[in-house]
């Protein structure tokens, strides 16, 4: 699923206009984000929680070459399932 059929899924379960889903998907993505990049977590109860993660400084190895590299540190961002989420996906259909 790519980000206009999942606009079109919320449009439909919302019963909200196409342009109106996108304005709120892209709302809360953007919240999301801008949340991240400031280093706060965001956590949906039931949903799951955003987080960054720090990536330490390593030594890497292009792979066409075969020469060592500096990677830097960096922050990466981290989702961690809830609980709920995790029941209703590993739930047996019937």
């Amino acid at each position: 699923m790519n980000k206009t059929e999942f606009i079109a899924e919320v449009a439909k379960k919302s019963g909200l206009e196409i342009k109106k889903a996108d304005a709120a998907v892209n709302a809360a993505l953007g919240v999301i984000t801008d949340k991240l990049k400031a280093g706060e977590k965001v956590q949906i109860t039931g949903f799951g929680t955003f987080e960054t993660r720090k990536r330490g400084a390593r030594k890497g190895r292009n792979p066409q070459t075969g020469e060592a590299i500096k990677i830097k540190a960096s922050k990466a961002p981290n989702f961690k399932p809830g609980q709920t989420l995790k029941n209703a996906v590993n739930k047996k259909k019937k």
